[in-house]
């Protein structure tokens, strides 16, 4: 099993800019591809068969690689895009966070079809993350900005109602920067609270979708610390990962407890991962 790790570019923190690739041990084997278009890669996931890694790049693009690297899809540039994280939707679309914007983009699996906003633009004041229920209820991380501005919340839109969101969680200690839903339907949160303050506190955070309700906190040993956490996903070992500031960390999910770092590397700025064959 590898560890595959997007790391922001040199402009956004000091990071590698490219797809890096760790071994079961959480050794740095190297870049996974060198294919220019890859420029400060952000959002990572899977395809459903999970024979293809879609890839959010800075180049304002969304790229599927195989497993050795080589780019097989490219979606062109697409205007505005300034994409975040991604993931596939239970309709089979690719769906891509777009930062300026704050709003989600829909693409075609294959990446040359329509491109079709999911959402107004605005939505939300600072998108943090987002993903879907089996039956296609979304639920969108609403942060705040560096300037401290936004609502520090998760919001929910119902499969077939208006495009309006539902406040679900209120949390005074939630700062948002990443979400997943889990395989038992909770949502999952990556959280530093207060939101780039020195002293800000990480941990993950797990709601109940029916009432919006903390279920757990997953929180890592303060003396790792774990900075700027993001990029969540659940392994098939039920670990769940989450990379950040020069380090993946993994929590046994159905435990609660802290398992350790998986991955330490000095200038890690990490934005997302997923594990492949």
């Amino acid at each position: 099993m590898r560890l595959l790790v997007t790391s922001a570019g040199s402009a956004n923190g000091g990071g590698y800019g490219a797809i890096l690739s760790f071994d079961s041990e959480g050794q740095l084997i190297g870049p996974l591809s060198s294919d220019p278009r890859i420029a400060d890669p952000r959002g990572l996931s899977l395809d459903p068969s999970g024979a293809l890694i879609y890839l959010n790049s800075g180049d304002d693009r969304v790229l599927a690689l195989d497993h050795l690297g080589s780019v097989v899809r490219d979606s062109g540039r697409i205007s505005g895009l300034d994409p975040g994280g991604g993931t596939f939707g239970p309709d089979g679309r690719y769906y891509v966070g777009m930062r300026r914007a704050r709003t989600i983009l829909a693409l075609s699996a294959d990446l040359d079809g329509d491109q079709v906003p999911l959402l107004p633009d605005g939505i939300v004041p600072f998108p943090r993350g987002f993903g879907f229920a089996r039956d296609g209820q979304l639920y969108l991380a609403s942060g705040v900005g560096p300037s401290g501005e936004g609502d520090n919340t998760i919001v929910v839109f119902d499969r077939d109602g208006p495009l309006r969101p539902r406040r679900l969680v209120t949390d005074p200690e939630l700062s948002p920067l990443d979400l997943t839903v889990a395989p038992n339907g909770h949502v999952v949160v990556a959280s530093e609270f207060p939101f780039g303050a020195p002293g800000a506190v990480s941990s993950v955070r797990e709601y109940d979708p029916a009432n919006g309700q903390l279920v757990r906190v997953f929180v890592p040993d303060p003396a790792l610390e774990f900075k700027r956490p993001r990029g969540l996903r659940l392994g098939p070992d039920d670990h769940l990962y989450c990379v950040g500031e020069n380090h993946v960390v993994a929590f046994d999910f159905s435990a609660g407890g802290f398992l350790g770092p998986v991955v330490q590397l000095p200038r890690l700025n990490g934005q997302a991962l997923v594990l492949v064959d």
